[in-house]
């Protein structure tokens, strides 16, 4: 089966024929063996949270930041379309065992809690003048070394932020399954890919629960902590439509006097019966930024081998390379790495492996030293 990279523009791809490659015995859910879909909460993965504020000309927008650590290059760390700075968690947690650095992951415009006055402005331009405004507010006119890691969409912005000189301290360039070929042939489906996922959810913990057994994220402790940052309570009753709400209905329960309501009672107590249900929505309504996508993708690989920077490119599986790219790896211009066996959501599916090529990486290019202890 040939495996298109949908390149998030949202989360993953969508399930790959016969389920989770990696499941084995462990993702069956046989009598006795319930997983736990509960949500888990940042602060067991990172040390701080907090809202930067930046001037954009008319005001100041405020970008949600989750950090770790105090000293060694920065790590800053860009997701993709629909996500949010969460679905670095788990990811966080691993390479800060590893090596020494600091971490700082924010949720891009329009993503996760980033509060901008225009939200629907995905351009690659601003997505990237945000980024370089945020490490301007977090570190003045003298930022640290900063290695600047995007996955997808976020992968796109970084290297836009990088080749329009953003980061004046940029140490080093990753870039996690994004290739400007598959990404432009993959843009054509998209929108039917985005209109075969529910549009509701009937509680976070039923989000988390579709997420795994859909194939969108295939680690589950990952997703129990990232998809609080894709989907929100709906605000709007609209969005409450039972018809749209995934991994079952939401049945309300019978009124046994109902032949005796009236319209007007029985309509009261449909409002205060939808008022206690948690239905959950997606944050970002991702078929509305289309006009954007070819934008962040177009050129993609000429500019990325323009970066001066050392360069990492790793892919999920073995997608083909464009022309590019391929003169590009044979030039030795950037080094790339594939991990098979692994979603569209690298980094969340398989963070220890991501974890281990970057600190490679780094450590390599004398970027920072692994930390004591760690057996590489």
């Amino acid at each position: 089966m040939e495996r298109k990279l949908h390149l998030n523009l949202l989360a993953s791809r969508p399930p790959m024929a016969g389920g989770f490659p990696q499941s084995g015995s462990k993702m069956k859910m046989g009598p006795g063996r319930k997983r736990d879909f509960s949500p888990l909460t940042w602060s067991q993965y990172f040390e701080t949270m907090e809202d930067v504020e930046v001037e954009n000309g008319n005001g100041k927008d405020t970008f949600r930041i989750y950090c770790s650590g105090s000293h060694g290059p920065v790590l800053l760390l860009l997701h993709g379309g629909g996500h949010s700075a969460l679905s670095w968690a788990v990811f966080t947690a691993v390479i800060y065992s590893r090596i020494n650095c600091r971490v700082v992951a924010m949720d891009l415009r329009g993503h996760g809690d980033t509060k901008v006055k225009n939200q629907e402005d995905l351009s690659a331009d601003t997505m990237a003048k945000d980024i370089g405004k945020v490490v301007e507010a977090l570190y003045g006119e003298n930022p640290p070394p900063i290695m600047m890691i995007g996955h997808s969409m976020g992968g796109a912005i970084a290297v836009h932020t990088a080749v329009a000189s953003h980061v004046p301290s940029l140490l080093g360039l990753c870039v996690i399954d994004v290739v400007e070929g598959t990404a432009m042939d993959a843009l054509n489906s998209m929108q039917n890919f985005l209109r075969s996922r529910p549009k509701t959810f009937k509680s976070l913990e039923n989000a988390i629960e579709w997420s795994v057994k859909s194939g969108q994220i295939r680690n589950i402790e990952s997703a129990r902590v990232s998809m609080g940052g894709q989907v929100k309570k709906c605000e709007e009753p609209s969005c409450g439509d039972s018809s749209s709400i995934g991994e079952g209905i939401i049945e309300e329960d019978e009124d046994e006097e109902a032949e005796e309501e009236t319209n007007k009672k029985r309509m009261k107590e449909d409002e205060q019966e939808k008022k206690k249900e948690s239905i959950f929505t997606w944050r970002v309504e991702l078929a509305k930024t289309e006009k954007y996508w070819e934008g962040w993708f177009r050129g993609l690989s000429a500019l990325f081998l323009t970066c001066p920077v050392p360069k990492l490119l790793l892919l999920a599986g073995v997608d083909r390379l464009d022309k590019d790219l391929t003169i590009g790896q044979m030039q030795g211009k950037f080094q790339m790495q594939v991990l098979p066996q692994c979603g569209h959501a690298v980094h969340e599916d398989a963070p220890e492996k991501v974890a281990d090529a970057l600190a490679t990486f780094m450590v390599r290019h004398k970027f920072t030293e692994f930390k004591d202890g760690f057996l590489c």
